[in-house]
């Protein structure tokens, strides 16, 4: 659900003022739900996705969106299990033919 425009975007204060003062070390910050406002254009954060920062540089297409979307919380590790890990190891395997001339 989105936010009442009346109210307008929500932004953490303490981030603005981080952003002031930033000397060009990338900004700590676990405020996911922070929306990108154009002031952010340029600067680095490191946002905690709960268990590690990631490093997120800030781009004029980003504005409007929220921090969190750029710092993923789950790693996809693939589909298939152990038949997929055979079919896999199995195609490395294999000795590529050298081209007929």
């Amino acid at each position: 659900m989105s936010r009442s425009s009346k109210k307008g975007p929500y932004v953490d204060q303490r981030l603005l003022e981080k952003i002031a003062k930033s000397n060009g070390t990338p900004i700590k910050t676990w405020s996911r739900a922070s929306e990108i406002s154009p002031e952010m254009v340029g600067v680095t954060f490191s946002v905690h996705n709960g268990k590690n920062f990631i490093d997120v540089r800030v781009t004029e297409e980003m504005v409007g969106h929220r921090l969190g979307e750029f710092s993923p919380t789950r790693k996809f590790v693939r589909h298939g299990g152990k038949l997929q890990k055979q079919a896999e190891a199995a195609s490395k395997a294999a000795p590529k033919a050298a081209p007929k001339k």
